[in-house]
């Protein structure tokens, strides 16, 4: 018996020992229309495109790189950056978007153009003097690289950076190689369209809210719907993520910006984003931003509470600054929900506004210059009115379409997940 049981155990090892050097073998990989294919899968876990070396290290491979990125920007544990330099590749300037490319910027602060203190690389600020790449900036590139990750909100600014990217690269004849990451809320599409009088800083594409794409596909729609200046378009070459579709859960291994610093922040973000445009905090100024709301003006309506300070790197001028806030705690909240319903919760807005003692206050009030008005973070000015006039979430949702459904099937053409 007890030698039948090491010939067992010696099997079992021998096995798991096979799997483990299997497992760091090289896919085979091909290549359609400049998108790296991903068969067969070699994890049940998402590889994003950066962490997929084998599929583009040779590519680079004497050409100078220029490397638009920030802290998101993963190889392992460290920035691609430091990774790709320790791989041979000449890295010849980096582009930094909102935050800055070390992500020590706080939300809507200028960053000037510097020189990065641990490579010595020149780094050219996408959120500063220019947003876009000129032609001098290009000279000396002969390959451009988009690593960052989004968060699938329309106003978060990854896509407008990408938007000006590849103009400038189709402007001035580069190539564009792009990283694609996950999508965490890639799995919905929700939210009114954008109408283009209020096109802004927040708001730049004629899309929903969420608009259930990754980087990638996000670059495929502004090539093929004619959207970059005087309809360009921007030579792509993409870098899928492997092992990935829209309805795959993927936690955020970096913090994809100060505040928003958790999954749960992520996650709540596209829902809470539009209180920005309200006189309701959504926790700027302490370490749980976009999992809580409230107000001072709601004592006594709400037991929650919450007193936002001034954080550097973070808030530095917070909404309600030293003043306790009372009203809705949703760290806890189950957030599988919007999983569920692939839908924004607009009960919160809703519930908070006819709570609210003043509503004439609500959406109007003065709050720093950085910050956009309720109506260009809807995208319209009819959500403002409707929750005015009383009108129910499913009035409100209505109102969408048929715009919600006709973007729903133009995206779908430039979708490279299932």
């Amino acid at each position: 018996m007890k030698n039948t049981f090491i010939a067992f155990l010696t099997t079992v090892l021998f096995f798991n020992s096979a799997s483990a050097l299997f497992a760091h073998i090289p896919q085979a990989r091909t290549v359609s229309n400049k998108v790296e294919t991903n068969n067969p899968k070699i994890s049940a876990k998402p590889i994003p495109g950066a962490e997929q070396t084998s599929k583009y290290l040779s590519y680079l491979k004497g050409k100078r790189i220029g490397i638009v990125a920030n802290l998101t920007s993963t190889i392992g544990d460290k920035l691609s950056v430091d990774s790709l330099l320790a791989m041979g590749v000449k890295i010849v300037k980096i582009f930094g978007p909102e935050h800055g490319f070390r992500g020590d910027a706080s939300r809507g602060i200028k960053v000037d153009d510097s020189v990065d203190p641990q490579t010595g690389i020149k780094i050219i600020s996408l959120y500063g003097k220019t947003e876009k790449p000129t032609k001098e900036h290009l000279a000396d590139v002969d390959l451009m690289i988009f690593d960052m990750q989004d968060v699938g909100a329309r106003f978060y600014t990854k896509i407008r950076t990408l938007h000006y990217v590849m103009e400038a690269c189709a402007e001035n004849n580069k190539e564009l190689l792009i990283l694609d990451r996950p999508n965490p809320n890639g799995f919905y599409v929700d939210g009114p369209i954008l109408e283009a009088h209020l096109k802004s800083g927040i708001g730049t594409h004629r899309i929903p809210i969420t608009h259930g794409m990754t980087l990638g596909e996000f670059a495929q729609m502004l090539n093929g719907e004619g959207w970059l200046a005087n309809k360009v378009k921007c030579k792509l070459r993409i870098i899928k993520v492997a092992n990935y579709t829209h309805d795959t859960p993927y936690e955020l291994p970096v913090k994809p910006s100060p505040n928003l610093n958790t999954q749960q922040s992520v996650l709540l973000y596209p829902s809470l984003c539009l209180f920005e445009g309200t006189i309701i905090s959504q926790g700027r100024g302490t370490y749980m931003p976009f999992t809580v709301l409230g107000a001072p003006a709601l004592k006594g309506i709400y037991e929650f509470s919450f007193r936002p300070t001034s954080i550097k790197g973070m808030s530095e001028t917070p909404l309600h600054q030293d003043m306790e806030c009372y009203g809705l705690d949703l760290r806890n909240y189950d957030t599988t929900i919007f999983r569920k319903t692939r839908r924004l919760n607009l009960k919160w807005l809703i519930d908070l506004y006819n709570a609210y003692p003043d509503k004439e206050r609500f959406f109007d009030f003065t709050q720093s210059k950085e910050i956009g008005n309720f109506d260009k973070l809807a995208g319209t000015e009819n959500l403002r009115k409707q929750i005015i006039a009383g009108k129910t979430e499913e009035d409100i949702r209505q109102s969408w379409e048929p715009g919600l459904s006709e973007f729903k099937a133009m995206q779908r053409k430039y979708l490279l997940y299932p």
